[in-house]
């Protein structure tokens, strides 16, 4: 699919998702329904599909430290200015969670190849496994753990939420025990039930998407898009710069950070009741956006 293409089926299950949810013909919980059989079966799937195909180079580490980096610039970006602001938890959260976290995995691989080539979809598999998934699972539980609950958890209560989170258990065995090549039968199995997993968040995030937030979300909303689709992936090009990045592997590190927010960390923010609106208008209109700032990516990375 092209990139046009893409986003257009993408604003389009979104608009599904809003339309079932204003019509009433879905129960309000169905979003946190769609939410949890992604994070308990399709993302587990994923991961067991792509993660033992990884060859680990040393050439890599470079790649391997862009979304870390990231992710430090964004606490040091993010706390101080919530702070000077006065932003609330549930939105400060929501920061530190959807700006270092992009949907490199199921948007990113099917827009990587069109903007950069088949070549480099191998490089957004490492920034996705090696760097996203493993934020996620360490930091995303953490933040949301810290913040979503009302005592201040142990680092042992921290620390068995992520050994028993199950995509990180899938990593884990997908790293270790899976074959980079399973039997016909238990691939095809895995692609069946990785499938439906853009639908089902994307309608998710439809039936919590509101086109008016409160007044409050305005700014953080404003700051987290400007963050996630322009200051952070200039921060990945003046990486790239820095370790020697070049060719395939640069395309596929400011590209992959710079796509929308990632759709597993809203759901995570949404269960754990953290600023739900502010993470759907997050990632919708971050995926709106991303429409103009991808192409304007592309044309500023063939140009250098």
């Amino acid at each position: 699919m092209s990139v046009t293409s893409t986003f257009a089926f993408i604003l389009a299950v979104l608009a599904i998702g809003r339309l079932l949810s204003w019509r009433g013909w879905v129960p309000e919980n169905a979003p946190d329904t769609l939410n949890l059989v992604v994070l308990y079966v399709c993302l587990p799937a994923a991961i067991l599909s792509y993660a033992p195909k990884l060859v680990f180079e040393r050439a890599l580490a470079g790649l391997v430290a862009i979304p870390w980096l990231v992710l430090a610039a964004t606490i040091v970006f993010v706390l101080p200015l919530a702070k000077a602001l006065r932003l609330d938890r549930g939105s400060t959260t929501c920061l530190l969670l959807q700006v270092p976290l992009g949907n490199t995995s199921f948007i990113g691989y099917a827009l990587v190849p069109v903007l950069a080539g088949a070549g480099a979809l191998r490089y957004a598999v490492v920034y996705d496994q090696l760097g996203t998934f493993m934020i996620l699972a360490t930091w995303g539980l953490g933040v949301v753990a810290f913040f979503g609950g009302g005592e201040r958890p142990s680092v042992t209560g921290i620390a068995r939420r992520i050994v028993s989170f199950p995509p990180f258990l899938a990593l884990v065995v997908a790293l270790t025990l899976f074959p980079a090549e399973p039997p016909p039968a238990v691939a095809e199995a895995l692609r069946l039930l990785t499938a439906p997993l853009l639908v089902l968040v994307v309608l998710a995030l439809g039936m919590q998407l509101r086109l008016r937030l409160p007044r409050e979300h305005l700014l953080p909303l404003a700051i987290g898009l400007a963050a996630k689709l322009v200051l952070m992936p200039l921060l990945a090009l003046g990486l790239c710069a820095l370790f020697g990045i070049e060719g395939d592997m640069r395309l596929a590190a400011v590209y992959e950070t710079a796509m929308p927010s990632m759709v597993t960390a809203g759901a995570l923010l949404s269960m754990a009741g953290l600023a739900p609106q502010l993470a759907a208008a997050m990632i919708g209109y971050g995926i709106v956006l991303s429409m103009a700032t991808l192409p304007l990516w592309h044309l500023l990375l063939a140009g250098g």
